[in-house]
């Protein structure tokens, strides 16, 4: 192993390490009742927390995994040549309290990512590191997985010789306070240092309280400073408060379509319904474990990226102050159970009553109708298997509380806090559902920004499927064909959420929305209000061209009621997975090509459509 990638080895173990706990576990008996504190020592002085008992496993499970790390990195470390050995290029010799990096370590630690393709996002990022000084912070957040430390490591190699002398990385773990940092900083600022990026800064106990010395002593004097780190919804906090005006931000969870091609090297709808949501895939131009590979995998992210992410920063902000009423949840150790179980609600697209009553899948139940229906081979499934097992067997897998095992109910206020969390999270968009001929009926379409996530909850049914006894008395050809069908519904449901999500996002100039009428629907309206236009669309998980997918946007009636209301109907369209034409006045859309079109540096779908009429 060379020492440069030796040396990149080290960088990523002690950046996994920053966001371990250290410590250890210890249990007092009081009063006949066995508490449990977490101990930590830090700077020769020891402290107690206290945890409840239903957090001990998971923290002893996280501290131990810390120890292993650490044994793994002490052997590489040993492996390292001596630094006086190195030809350096900074030498300078500063008492940081803090890991910072600088120089030939830093060379070393970014050397990886020149070979990795770069996010469109990374040109905000380039905007603010090569423009003016400005007295403002830039902040780069999002969830786990989006690509945040490459994107820092890959504007760093876009640094002249002479500007990379004056950059520095600093690598902030949970022990570290922001007196420490300050003292680093100011050590850079007196030594030169021009450009510096502190990665996980959200970890330090007291960042929010006293984030805006970034910028007010700082940024203001002409230093170029970038947060970075995974808890979201603290810096939406802080921007609200200390950072108030004095920030640019940067969200990097929402990965589109063309990007997760163009980055990752990926192509094909199916593989982003897949694996979409994060940039941790095995691809040509990434090499990662995939994040959604599995339930299991998807749980883990879902309570570490997401739940843990939300408590994290409601504990640290005002000092709790922002649990509101989320309080009871949490002090009764419920809290992650809930937001998992808000999530999985929202990938399955789920009723809000249903989170209230019994637990039920949709798609099992929309997949059973639809083989009943089937003409050539229909199968009633509901006498095959015991869908109530199935269920049973979710919530297991899901590690998902129900109502009637719950201390606490779920009420509405709990529901509409979370739900705000988690769009401040960017995990979830809402899209307008609208209603003819009944106009004043609205509705919302719950849409996940990360497919993967909810592709792999439902691989979870398609497994509680083949556990099922009743199911296992269907010979092999009949389970074949229901879980392809099954599969193929929800990766259907999946595209039609993400073509809404990206033509939204795509035309902010636009009203994009459902369009539900008493019978049947568009799946997408474009409106244009200026010109009172609008286009329409199928969406249909579907290689083929068939007459009866566009029979909706063809009904004289409907596309009247359409007109009226919105004005003139401009195109009408089916995306879907075949090849682009045109067929009875219908222009069928490639959907890989339809969602490279709707490109970030501005809608050129036009461009992509005049050329199939040409």
């Amino acid at each position: 192993m060379g020492q440069e990638e030796l040396l990149n080895q080290i960088a990523e173990l002690e950046r996994e390490i920053a966001i371990l706990p250290e410590g250890s576990i210890t249990k007092k008996k009081i009063n006949g009742k066995e508490y449990y504190y977490h101990r930590i020592s830090q700077n020769g002085k020891r402290s107690e927390k206290y945890i409840r008992f239903e957090e001990v496993s998971e923290l002893t499970a996280r501290i131990e995994k810390r120890k292993t790390l650490e044994k793994e990195l002490k052997k590489l470390k040993e492996l390292v040549v001596p630094e006086q050995e190195l030809e350096t290029e900074n030498d300078q010799q500063l008492a940081f309290q803090t890991t910072v990096r600088v120089g030939k370590r830093l060379k070393s630690q970014i050397a990886l990512t020149q070979k990795y393709k770069k996010r469109e996002c990374i040109r905000e990022l380039r905007e603010y590191i090569f423009g003016t000084p400005q007295d403002k912070v830039f902040i780069l957040y999002g969830l786990r997985r989006t690509g945040k430390t490459t994107m820092i490591r890959q504007i760093l190699t876009e640094l002249s010789d002479e500007e990379f002398k004056k950059a520095a990385f600093i690598q902030v773990t949970s022990k570290d306070t922001l007196a420490d940092v300050d003292h680093d900083l100011r050590l850079l600022e007196e030594n030169g240092f021009k450009y510096v990026f502190i990665d996980e800064v959200t970890l330090m106990e007291d960042f929010l309280e006293g984030a805006a010395l970034f910028s007010d002593i700082y940024a203001s004097s002409g230093m170029k400073v970038v947060l970075s780190g995974t808890d979201s919804l603290g810096f939406a906090f802080s921007k609200e408060e200390q950072l108030y005006d004095r920030c640019i931000l940067l969200h990097t969870t929402f990965i589109p379509y063309r990007e997760f091609e163009e980055v990752l090297g990926i192509r094909g709808i199916d593989e982003y319904i897949r694996y979409g949501g994060t940039m941790s895939l095995g691809g040509i131009n990434y090499n990662r474990d995939a994040t959604f590979a599995n339930s299991k995998t998807a749980e883990e992210y879902i309570d570490t990226a997401i739940a843990k992410n939300i408590q994290h920063s409601l504990k640290m902000y005002e000092y709790g102050g922002h649990f509101r009423q989320l309080l009871d949840l949490y002090e009764s150790g419920e809290l992650t159970n809930v937001i998992n179980r808000v999530v999985e609600n929202i990938n399955h697209s789920f009723t809000r009553s249903v989170v209230e009553s019994t637990f039920k899948s949709h798609d099992i139940s929309v997949t059973a109708a639809n083989l009943l229906k089937d003409r050539e081979n229909p199968i009633n499934l509901k006498e095959h298997m015991d869908l109530d097992a199935v269920t049973f067997g979710i919530m297991q897998m899901l590690d998902i509380l129900n109502k009637e095992e719950q201390s606490i109910d779920i009420s509405d206020a709990h529901m509409a806090q979370i739900r705000e969390y988690l769009t401040l999270l960017d995990l979830v968009t809402e899209i307008d559902l609208e209603y003819l001929p009944d106009v004043n009926q609205k509705g919302k379409v719950t849409v996940i920004t990360q497919p993967g996530m909810r592709y792999a909850q439902a691989g979870a049914i398609v497994e509680n499927l083949l556990l099922d006894a009743k199911f296992q008395e269907l010979s092999a050809e009949e389970r074949q064909r229901i879980l392809e069908r099954l599969l193929s519904e929800i990766r259907g449901r999946m595209m039609e959420d993400i073509v809404l999500l990206e033509t939204k996002l795509a035309k902010p100039d636009k009203k994009v929305f459902k369009l539900q009428f008493a019978v049947g629907e568009f799946d997408m309206v474009v409106c244009d209000q200026k010109t009172l236009t609008c286009q329409i669309y199928e969406v249909k998980y579907s290689k083929e061209q068939v007459p009866e997918q566009y029979r909706h946007i063809k009904n004289e009636e409907k596309c009247a009621m359409t007109a009226h209301r919105y004005g003139e109907i401009a195109g009408r369209y089916v995306i879907y997975r075949g090849g682009s034409a045109e067929v009875d006045g219908v222009l069928y859309l490639n959907v890989e090509e339809y969602l490279k079109s709707l490109s970030g540096k501005g809608d050129i779908s036009g461009n992509y459509i005049h050329s199939i009429i040409k």
